[in-house]
């Protein structure tokens, strides 16, 4: 089933412009996927507990075929092609996917909610995913 997904991405160590540049290739590149739109790269503060340098973080909007968890496991190999080390929750990294929504799915599972559960608190989320719904074309 086609749906579309919107995919966060986020980085704040290292070349952090050329690891959303990679993700942003790699996620295009997904079988049965297509990119139908971005968000502007913008600099944000870090979230949560640990002294951390600032993100860059942007959205995208794709169409997949992938199920939900496909994808997930899809991103979470792109991450790990980044260098990402999964170590203190909301801490430093390379690079960051996270599934935001899917236009006609949602999940509640060990280890994936969609819509993920942080969307309400990031005001620079949904900032990005009304401008993303609003000027999409499929």
């Amino acid at each position: 089933m086609k749906d579309v997904a919107y995919i966060a991405l986020g980085s704040n160590l290292g070349q952090r412009e050329v690891f959303l540049a990679q993700a942003r290739g790699a996620i295009a590149a997904l079988p049965r996927t297509r990119v139908l739109g971005q968000t502007v790269v913008e600099e944000t503060a870090p979230i949560g507990p640990v002294a951390q340098g600032p993100f860059l973080n942007q959205m995208i909007a794709i169409e997949t075929e992938l199920s939900p968890g496909e994808l997930l496991t899809e991103l979470h190999r792109i991450e790990a092609g980044a260098g990402r080390v999964r170590r203190a929750r909301w801490g430093p990294r390379t690079l960051d996917l996270d599934i935001v929504l899917f236009e006609h799915q949602s999940v509640h599972e060990k280890g994936l909610t969609i819509p993920h559960p942080e969307l309400s608190k990031r005001d620079f989320w949904l900032s990005e995913l009304a401008s993303l719904r609003s000027t999409r074309v499929d």
